[in-house]
């Protein structure tokens, strides 16, 4: 395993339960189930920079992480991760099915999935996540698709990644 690689799947994901953070980063995580015919992704996104975003883009007023959170916000995090998170197989936009959030720490984790997937021969993944609002995030990918785990780094100048099998 190379450096980079091991700083991807290990390091990172430990510095990301860090408060009070001064780098800008996300981790995806894209798992293709082949017996449900399903592509299931666990995007883990700092709270403060999302409730930060969805404060400057959609409504100041939101909190995010609270008891009595607005139903507005699963609303918005849906719309907004529509927007800036779109996958292609075999050259054909999929349909993001948004499950839903959770928090752990300081650390959000949405849940998505894309249904009815037969096969995956090219998958391209556009993660512009948080770029609107930090000109050094970096959005980690890490897929697990048949058999074959793979990874790279988005950022806001090569915002795109295609991966062949």
């Amino acid at each position: 395993m190379s450096i980079r690689n091991f700083v991807i799947l290990f390091v990172l994901p430990l510095v990301m339960s860090v408060s009070d953070h001064k780098f800008y980063v996300s981790v995806t995580q894209l798992d293709y189930i082949e017996d449900r015919n399903s592509v299931q992704i666990i995007s883990r996104i700092f709270i403060d920079d999302f409730e930060r975003l969805l404060r400057e883009r959609y409504d100041e007023g939101l909190t995010l992480a609270m008891e009595n959170e607005s139903s507005m916000v699963d609303f918005y995090t849906e719309k907004y991760l529509k927007e800036k998170f779109l996958i292609q197989i075999d050259g054909k936009l999929q349909t993001l099915v948004f499950i839903g959030k959770e928090y752990e720490d300081d650390i959000m984790f949405a849940y998505l999935e894309i249904e009815e997937v037969e096969n995956i021969n090219t998958i391209e993944i556009s993660n512009e996540v948080l770029f609107d609002l930090f000109e050094d995030q970096q959005n980690i990918i890490r897929t697990n698709i048949l058999a074959k785990k793979k990874s790279f780094i988005l950022t806001r100048e090569n915002a795109k990644g295609v991966l062949n099998f």
